[in-house]
């Protein structure tokens, strides 16, 4: 197994809040659109081993942890356990925006030519009251260039907090359902359920109440996991 380190860079952190399990309302939509994807997006190219590329933020990124700890190296460790031919490369970096992840990937599908694309931004954009409209552009074009390149995309779906106003909230949260409706996408609906939404939240975010420990990086991967593993071959 190979899996590229991410970049260290920190600026623009996400400065959202561990917020209460009643906000994050995103589910019976979400789920529906993944399970009408997925019977569709189980393929992989013909004698070619499977290629995962991670395109996110610091949630990704590994940002205040050892190496190693990440969700997404402990997703090539759980390929290589469960002996799936994957190589992961994590292009990932601390304080992307979707702008910036967009202006990244036609590079990083050409260097890398990944049969899968993990998008997983969109936080810092609300973070930096970016439109909500450009946002969801950014997602919807990043989908079609991976698609058009080849790859399959998993949607990688996260929830802003209530002081952003409910109606903000809302549509925010109904972005990533909008996009994988429009491209037949499977989507994660929330990367930190049972972490932000948990009993033992406080506990499982760094000093910082931003960042997950490494503690809550497993209930990440296994957010994430039983979508991407019936995307792979079998």
């Amino acid at each position: 197994m190979a899996s590229a380190r991410p970049s260290d860079r920190s600026e623009d952190i996400e400065r959202f809040r561990v917020v209460n399990r009643r906000h994050f309302i995103l589910s019976g939509t979400l789920a529906a659109i993944s399970g009408e994807c997925l019977a569709a997006d189980a393929r992989a190219a013909p004698g070619k081993q499977p290629l995962i590329l991670v395109v996110g933020d610091s949630l990704s990124a590994e940002y205040g942890l050892k190496r190693g700890e990440g969700w997404v190296p402990l997703l090539d460790k759980r390929l290589g356990e469960q002996k799936v031919p994957a190589t992961v490369v994590n292009a990932s970096i601390s304080g992307d925006t979707t702008s910036g992840g967009r202006a990244r990937l036609p590079n990083l599908l050409a260097q890398h030519k990944p049969t899968h694309v993990v998008l997983e931004l969109g936080g810092n954009d609300a973070l930096r009251g970016l439109p909500l409209a450009s946002t969801e552009d950014n997602l919807l074009q990043m989908t079609k260039a991976a698609q058009s390149a080849g790859a399959q995309v998993l949607l990688v779906g996260i929830q802003v907090p209530p002081n952003y106003g409910s109606d903000y909230t809302r549509r925010f949260e109904a972005i990533f359902a909008k996009v994988a409706a429009a491209t037949k996408t499977p989507v994660v609906p929330f990367l930190l359920k049972g972490i932000a939404d948990g009993p033992d939240a406080a506990a499982l975010f760094q000093a910082d109440r931003i960042h997950p420990t490494a503690a809550a990086q497993p209930r990440m991967l296994d957010n994430v996991w039983p979508t991407l593993r019936k995307m792979l071959p079998k």
